[in-house]
C-alpha cells in the first residue's frame, strides 16, 4: 500500500493569457494635385496646353522609335511665333512655372503637387507611369505613386493572406493582420474582448486552447484552469480528488493509493481484504487470520464468554468462533 500526502498548489497551470492589442499603423491618406488658374485667357490656355501636349507626345514617340529627341522643331517655332504675335497684340502669355519633370516652361494648364509645378501629363506614378492628374496619389520620399502601387510597395502585409493592409491594421504576435483575418487557428472564430492564447506562434480562443493544451484532471478529465492538486503523477481539481469508493474527501490530508486511484483508509483495506471481522475496522498492525478472515488480536474472542482465543485452540460454529469449553457446553 502507498500512503500519499496531498500537496495543494495554486495557479493557472502556467498557461498565460495573452492580450490582443489593436495597434493601428497610420495609413497615409491620398493627396490630390492642385491645378492653378493662369493669367491668360481660357482659350489661350487650352491652345497652348494642346500644343505642349502634342509636342511631348511626339518627343516620346520619337525616343521610342530611336529618333532624336527633338523631331518637330516646327511646334516650338509655332509656340514662339504665337507668343510673339500675342505680345504684339498686347497679350502677355508668361509661363506659369517650370515643369519638374521636363524642366520646360509651363505655358498652359499647370498642376501643383508635392510643392512643385508640373505639366499635367508629366505628373505620373513613379512606378507604373500612370498619369496622376485629377486622381488621388500617395507621396513617399518626394515621389508620387498611384494608390495600387503605393500599397503594393509600402503598406504592411497581413500575416494570414499576405496582401497589403490598406485600412485598419491589427498588430499581434509580432506581426500585422487584417482585423478580420486574426482568428483562432483551430475553430476560425474571430477573437473578442477575451483576447487569445498563444501556442507555437499560433493564436487560439480560450475554449480551444484549454481543450487542446491544458492539463486534464485525473478525476473528471476536464481541463484544469485554476486551483489544482498534484498527486499520483497527475493534476486534479480539488473537488475531484476524493476516495474512488465512497467519494469522500481526505480531511486529514492523506490517502491510500491502489492501481493509480486514491482511497480512504477504510476502503483501501476493504479492497485489500484487510478488515477486522470483529470490529470492521482496518487491520494495520498485528493480524490473526482464521477461517479465511482477519482479526485484530484483541478482537479474536469467543462469541460466548468473550475470552481471547488462541490460534489453534478455538472451534468454529456457523460464522462464529468459540473457545473449546464454551463450544462443548453449548453444542455437545
Amino acid at each position: 500500500s502507498v500512503l500519499g500526502t496531498l500537496q495543494p498548489q495554486y495557479g493557472s497551470c502556467s498557461i498565460p493569457l495573452s492580450a490582443v492589442f489593436s495597434s493601428p499603423i497610420p495609413v497615409p491618406q491620398p493627396l490630390l494635385p492642385s491645378p492653378l488658374p493662369t493669367a491668360a485667357a481660357q482659350q489661350l490656355d487650352e491652345l497652348l496646353a494642346d500644343l505642349g501636349h502634342m509636342q511631348s507626345k511626339l518627343a516620346a514617340a520619337g525616343q521610342g522609335a530611336g529618333v532624336p529627341a527633338e523631331p518637330s522643331p516646327s511646334l516650338d517655332n509655332m509656340l514662339g511665333s504665337l507668343t510673339r504675335d500675342l505680345q504684339e497684340l498686347g497679350i502677355t502669355a508668361a509661363p506659369t512655372g517650370i515643369c519638374t519633370a521636363c524642366r520646360k516652361p509651363i505655358a498652359g494648364k499647370v498642376l501643383t503637387a508635392l510643392g512643385k509645378t508640373w505639366h499635367p501629363e508629366h505628373f505620373t506614378c513613379a512606378c507604373c507611369g500612370q498619369e496622376l492628374g485629377g486622381q488621388p496619389f500617395f507621396e513617399r520620399g518626394g515621389r508620387a505613386y498611384c494608390e495600387e502601387d503605393y500599397h503594393q510597395a509600402f503598406s504592411p502585409r497581413c500575416a494570414y493572406c499576405a496582401s497589403p493592409i490598406r485600412e485598419k491594421v491589427l498588430t499581434a504576435l509580432d506581426q500585422t493582420w487584417h482585423p478580420e483575418h486574426f482568428f483562432c487557428a483551430h475553430c476560425g472564430k474571430v477573437f473578442g474582448d477575451d483576447g487569445f492564447h498563444e501556442r507555437s506562434g499560433k493564436p487560439y480562443c480560450r475554449q480551444d486552447f484549454l481543450a487542446m493544451f491544458a492539463p486534464k484532471c485525473q478525476g473528471c478529465e476536464r481541463p484544469v484552469m485554476d486551483n489544482y492538486l498534484s498527486a499520483l503523477q497527475g493534476v486534479w481539481h480539488p473537488e475531484c480528488f476524493v476516495c474512488a469508493e465512497c467519494l469522500s474527501g481526505f480531511a486529514i490530508g492523506s490517502f491510500f493509493e491502489l492501481e493509480g486511484r486514491p482511497y480512504c483508509e477504510l476502503h483501501f483495506h476493504q479492497r485489500q481484504g484487510s478488515i477486522c471481522h470483529g470490529c470492521s475496522r482496518p487491520v494495520t498492525g498485528r493480524c490473526i487470520t482464521a477461517a479465511g478472515r482477519k482479526y485484530h488480536p484483541e478482537h479474536f474472542i469467543c462469541a460466548y464468554c468473550l475470552g481471547q482465543l488462541q490460534k489453534g485452540t478455538f472451534r468454529e460454529r456457523g460464522d462464529k468462533m468459540y473457545c473449546q469449553a464454551c463450544h462443548d457446553k453449548l453444542f455437545l
